[in-house]
């Protein structure tokens, strides 16, 4: 990182910049014991159903699967 702020490369410069903003997330990530897999698993249930309904019902009926669903 230090030898890319001393260069001319503007495009590695701003990789760099991004790599430094996203620094703390990234190793929260690698160090903490929490999980976001439950609900990304939630969220994939919801996509499936939403594209097996895709055209054939209302939202209303939408809304009774997803909440009836296991």
């Amino acid at each position: 990182m230090k030898a890319v702020q001393s260069s001319d490369l503007s495009e590695l410069y701003s990789f760099i910049t991004g790599l430094r903003r996203g620094f703390d997330a990234a190793k929260a990530v690698l160090t903490l014991p929490h999980s976001s897999g439950k609900v990304e698993g939630h969220i994939n249930r919801v996509k499936v159903l939403k594209r097996q309904m895709y055209g054939r019902a209302n939202p209303d009926l939408l809304r009774k699967r997803v909440l009836l669903a296991d």
